[in-house]
């Protein structure tokens, strides 16, 4: 009786709000968890924030030191960090939360399809933001030359923090940038022909990310981060050049057959 007054299997709307508060109370205990091990290991990670400015003042003879403005600043920044640790270390499972909730309401195409971009884009991301990690210290040192003789540069603790955060997210979302090119191409909405068509803005826009993404005056910085989003961008094209080719086969011997199938009909019928 219920299957037939419900055919489709749908969900009544508290059903939905039940399966969200579900999916919710799992993914904001994980990220409880996360911070927890984020809180211990502040240490470690700060240390390693710190390095640069404190190695630039030993060597290169730069009073720069990182600062603590009030009283309960250096709380608010330990739970700053400790909640972005836990955030990266439970990505994966609050990531399958949001897609355990959605699924359901998709098709089985938009389903493979999407499966595809969160396998493939959290690597780039992770890849993305460790370049960025690799470079940081770097960016630090540049930027603290600047500072005149005889001056002092002090440097608040929350904005450096915020300024690592923004490096590593620009240097992250820019390596998934040409996964979405594949999944447009992979839902027929962009072809391999347009992407490589668009070169010259592509590298213009490549060009400008690692500008924005590396705050710096040395250009060797920047061209660590354009040569592998170029080298992402002509992969892209390939791969949607394969997707089209294939699409193109497919299409082409669906036509033959129907083509066979009405000779087949048409002669039966005389």
């Amino acid at each position: 009786m219920a299957s037939r007054r419900n055919p489709d299997k749908r969900m009544k709307l508290s059903g939905h709000l039940r399966e969200f508060r579900k999916r919710l109370f799992r993914s904001a205990f994980a990220i409880i968890a996360g911070t927890v091990v984020g809180w211990y290991s502040f240490e470690y990670v700060f240390a390693q924030l710190q390095k640069p400015v404190l190695e630039l003042a030993k060597d290169a003879n730069v009073n720069a030191q990182i600062n603590f403005g009030s009283v309960v600043s250096a709380f608010d920044l330990r739970l700053q960090i400790s909640f972005f640790i836990g955030l990266f270390l439970t990505s994966p499972i609050w990531l399958y939360q949001i897609w355990a909730f959605i699924s359901p309401a998709l098709k089985k195409r938009e389903r493979k399809y999407s499966v595809i971009f969160a396998l493939t884009s959290t690597p780039l991301f992770l890849g993305g933001a460790y370049l960025g990690w690799w470079l940081f210290p770097g960016f630090v040192k540049s930027l603290l030359a600047f500072t005149p003789q005889g001056s002092a540069n002090v440097i608040n603790a929350s904005e450096y923090v915020l300024f690592t955060v923004r490096v590593l997210l620009v240097f992250g979302i820019a390596f998934v940038l040409p996964v979405i090119l594949v999944l447009l191409n992979a839902i027929g909405t962009l072809s391999a022909k347009s992407i490589l068509k668009g070169w010259r803005p592509a590298i213009f826009i490549i060009s400008v990310i690692g500008a924005l993404a590396t705050p710096v005056s040395d250009p060797m910085s920047m061209f660590l981060l354009m040569i592998p989003l170029l080298a992402l961008y002509y992969l892209s094209a390939a791969l949607a050049y394969l997707n089209d080719k294939r699409r193109a086969l497919r299409t082409s011997n669906a036509i033959e057959g129907s083509d066979i199938a009405t000779v087949y009909v048409s002669e039966n019928l005389d």
